[in-house]
């Protein structure tokens, strides 16, 4: 590939990329209706041109409106071209205005085309010894390229010097015209010499040398040899001036006459408020955002400097050849720690293939490599199996270091391919994650606007939207290129802001580096192991579930005495408001009587209908969800249903699940616990389900250094019996049962911040007996009292709590004005100490248990889930018990508490049988 000297003359063949973005992807509208894809398509060129080469001469030229000289020479001439359409007509204007906003020179003349004004620059500068790159997607512009003019399709990356031509086509730039005008060019409909192809036309240049030479000596091209020769000195004696017309129509004029010379076509000053107008009409919003953050005042910009550029400065390749792959692969050798990322078909993990990776090594310098994009007319890539096997050492070593962002995701892709991810050292989401679970989103375009002020290029923009959105594999690389590469790009940069800050606060780095971390090999481990499900038992679930839906709405419609539709708060409110007239209890924020679940809730203790429209709600999300999905969610290659976890969703540190999720199925309901039956282990294992013991209430303990609780839990007692015992006043043998639902609900209640207002509604008594219970509780338990009092003072003065282990949860609405936001404030910051630690230690029972698995069995056992306090394991049938001991012990170690840490387990065929 030759090499660009620096600042090229640059001169863009406006109206070819105007075609060619048009018809490529995506196919972008604006909130009118109004296409801007063309427009889109070329001001990207434009930038990425600017970016990478840093131009201080550069000229944009288009095809004048009207005939040309050539359709003088020859009436058919692009004649079968159909009209311009009139989506891409009206993007022309706005494409015009926007580069000169740019401040670069555009130049359009009438009478010639687009070619003939860049070959006249081209041929000047050449002249002068200036380098010149011409960018364009028309070979008729082969012909140009000099030891000083190169060519460059921006679209596919391709730069061509004189052998690069050659190469290509078989003969050098000097013979271009010749070759164009035996073959013809169908798309500008140069006639050419009839029946003459691309290697018909090679060979007779190759045995005669020109055209000029062709029609000269006719007879002499029968002993070149080639098929067809011998008839093919009539054909050029019979079209020899169709040949010659064709020889000037593919002719580059380079005398055309300029207003000014390729000495005045300067990079200007941007016209920012221009810009701004435009790119907000367009919708630009990324663009838009760059020029709106763009400190530079007006004006004081010189000239000779690139003045449209992104937000961060970045250089990006995309990598098609073997030669560039093995100069990346340098550069990562010698890195201590790059950003890899990798592009996909599809946002599930177990069937998403691989489509390319990307790397940076320092911020700004970024690739993409390209394995698998297959639409019409893309480049050749590099074979994905030898590229993979070129970077196998690198992504399966420990060195380099690597940080992604959620590289958990990564992790199993590469795994799809064979490559098994090593040498993670960091990981953006998470990293933002541990530095402030509510500060943002923590994917990568919210975290970029945030950390860094600059706006992704989104996925919607190269791919497009909604039905139309294409799969990455048919994103062209023009816009699949940048778009990877910045994310790798942005990820480092990322890193680069988060951790610094992770690492004055200790104690978060202890949480990223000890929990979430090594978590990510964990989850990822489990996720693609999955769980085994009988799905012919969820499809008579199913129907039995019809059948219940289909009588609770009889049952609905006979209370009501007419029929309705369940779902519909409109129907429910006319219904309950003003035919039965139950009191509302709340309203929507339009005004609306609320017929939301708690409001059902609250009326079902007073009235039959919202009870059964309650328990209608309850079965039919069972059904929707599980017993009708999960049977589809089934993958077809190992025939298991694959959850995704989320380590940075919960503002506590709890992990959660999607797809199926697996944290929503209830255990305290008949119909939960017969979903939980369709968990099952395959023939020779068994299900062991272990979880923690009342884990809230004894970090509740530790924390609290109560006396009263740390000794009950010392001496093994049932917690909510000695609870009891001692808010009712009697001996522990003497708690009823009743009294024992009451100490429970307290017990919980208080760890959740409730207030006697909440608690006398859960137990169905007056409030005075419910602040009684409080009352009696923070008497007999002071600590606990203490505890609750100085974690809000410390939430007040601090903006936060914290875990154990150091986790933060952030509360800006500690000291909110308003009581209502401040009291709920004040509820979480009691709360989320014990669920944050709870969240903590099984996260490292998880790590312990993971690093046993592979260190010390064989496959007998195998994490297959994990839901709040409880992990959900296969085991090998003939040693259940003896796993099931070391499964506890290694759970009640996880954490060393001024309590004991209680792990139970259960043994099953199924989910449900082993809890």
């Amino acid at each position: 590939m030759p090499t660009i000297p620096n600042n090229p003359l640059i001169l863009v063949d406006g109206s070819s990329y105007l075609y060619r973005a048009y018809y490529a992807p995506p196919h972008l509208t604006n909130s009118k209706g109004e296409a801007t894809g063309a427009v889109y398509g070329v001001v990207n060129m434009l930038r990425s041109l600017l970016s990478r080469y840093s131009p201080s001469h550069i000229a944009v030229v288009f095809d004048a409106k009207g005939k040309t000289f050539r359709n003088d020479m020859y009436g058919e001439y692009k004649a079968q071209r159909p009209p311009m359409p009139d989506d891409l007509r009206n993007q022309i204007e706005p494409l015009h205005r926007i580069i000169h906003a740019m401040g670069l020179p555009l130049i359009s003349i009438s009478g010639v085309e687009a070619d003939d004004v860049i070959g006249t620059i081209a041929l000047q500068a050449s002249k002068e010894g200036r380098a010149t790159l011409i960018s364009t997607g028309d070979k008729d512009m082969a012909q140009l390229v000099n030891e000083h003019v190169t060519l460059i399709n921006t679209m596919t990356d391709t730069i061509m010097g004189p052998e690069e031509v050659k190469t290509k086509y078989g003969v050098g730039p000097d013979r271009i015209i010749d070759f164009l005008a035996l073959m013809g060019d169908k798309s500008d409909n140069i006639p050419g010499l009839p029946g003459v192809g691309e290697k018909t036309a090679l060979a007779m240049l190759l045995g005669m040398g020109s055209v000029e030479n062709i029609l000269a000596d006719p007879q002499s091209v029968v002993e070149v040899g080639f098929r067809g020769s011998k008839t093919m000195p009539a054909k050029i004696i019979e079209n020899a001036d169709m040949l010659k017309l064709s020889y000037e129509l593919a002719t580059i004029k380079t005398d055309v006459e300029l207003a000014q010379d390729w000495h005045q076509m300067t990079v200007k000053p941007q016209d920012r408020d221009e810009l701004i107008k435009s790119f907000g009409e367009m919708e630009f919003k990324r663009w838009l955002a760059e020029v709106l953050d763009n400190k530079q005042p007006r004006g004081t910009i010189s000239e000779e400097e690139v003045i449209v550029s992104p937000t961060i400065e970045a250089e990006y390749e995309t990598i098609l050849t073997m030669e560039s792959l093995d100069k990346w692969i340098e550069k990562l050798n010698r890195a201590e720690l790059i950003a890899i990322d990798t592009e996909t078909t599809s946002l599930n993990y177990m069937e998403a293939e691989l489509v390319g990776l990307s790397f940076a090594t320092e911020a700004g310098k970024a690739a993409y490599l390209p394995l698998a994009h297959d639409y019409l007319d893309a480049p050749q890539q590099i074979n994905k199996a030898s590229a993979l096997e070129k970077l196998r050492p690198i992504l399966e070593g420990d060195t380099p270091q690597k940080v992604g962002q959620n590289l958990k995701y990564d992790m199993s892709i590469l795994a799809n391919a064979g490559i098994s991810l090593k040498g993670i050292r960091f990981d953006t989401m998470l990293e933002s994650y541990v530095f402030n679970s509510i500060a943002s989103r923590h994917d990568m375009d919210g975290l970029a606007l945030k950390y860094l002020g600059h706006k992704n290029i989104s996925f919607e923009e190269v791919a497009g939207k909604g039905a139309k959105q294409l799969t990455f594999n048919q994103v062209h690389l023009d816009i699949a290129g940048p778009y990877a590469a910045e994310d790798a790009d942005i990820t480092l940069r990322l890193h680069q802001h988060l951790w610094p800050r992770l690492e004055k606060e200790p104690e978060l780095a202890s949480v990223f580096n000890e929990l979430e971390l090594p978590l990510i090999q964990v989850l990822s481990d489990v996720e693609r192991q999955g769980v085994l499900i009988d799905s012919m038992l969820l499809s008579q679930q199913s129907g039995e579930l019809a059948k219940k839906l289909d009588d609770l709405e009889n049952k609905a419609y006979e209370i009501a005495e007419e029929k309705f539709n369940l779902a519909s708060p409109k129907q429910l409110q006319t219904l309950f408001f003003e035919k039965l007239g139950y009191p509302i209890k709340k309203k929507t924020p339009k005004g609306a009587p609320s017929t939301a679940e708690d409001v059902l809730i609250e009326l079902a203790l007073d009235y039959p209908l919202p009870k059964v429209i309650l328990e209608h709600r309850s079965l039919a999300k069972l059904k929707s969800t599980y017993t009708d999905k999960l049977p589809l969610m089934v993958n077809a290659t190992t025939g298991r249903v694959h959850t995704s976890y989320h380590q940075a969703n919960a503002a506590t540190g709890r992990l959660s699940s999607s797809e199926p999720n697996l944290q929503n199925i209830p255990i305290r309901t008949e119909e939960g616990r017969r979903i939980r039956q369709a968990f099952i282990a395959p023939a020779g294992r068994k299900i062991l389900a272990a979880d923690y013991s009342q884990i809230e209430l004894r970090i509740m303990a530790h924390l609290s250094q109560d006396t009263g609780l740390l000794t009950a839990f010392a001496e093994g007692k049932d917690i909510h019996k000695a609870t009891a015992a001692e808010v009712f006043g009697v001996h522990f043998e003497e708690v009823t049962t009743e009294q024992r639902r009451r100490a429970k609900a307290v017990n919980f209640g208080l760890i959740y911040g409730m207030s006697a207002f909440g608690l006398a509604k859960q137990l169905d008594i007056p409030r005075n007996e419910a602040q009684k219970y409080i009352d009696t509780y923070f008497a007999r338990y002071p600590g606990v009292l203490k505890y609750m009092e100085e974690t809000r003072a410390i939430a007040a003065e601090l903006g936060y709590v914290s875990t154990l282990f150091g986790r933060r949860l952030y509360l800006p609405e500690i000291n909110d004005r308003n009581a209502m936001r401040r009291q709920a404030a004040e509820r979480a910051a009691i709360n989320a100490p014990m669920q944050g630690t709870a969240a903590d230690i099984i996260k490292k029972a998880m790590i312990a248990i993971h690093q046993w698995i592979n260190q010390d069995t064989q496959g007998e056992i195998t994490l297959i889930m994990q839901v709040h306090d409880e992990l959900v394991f296969e085991v090998d049938e003939a040693q259940a018990e003896t796993l099931k001991t070391k499964v506890c012990d290694l759970m009640a170690q996880a954490a060393s508490l001024d309590v004991t840490l209680l792990a139970e387990a259960g043994i099953g065929d199924n989910w449900d049988e082993a809890h």
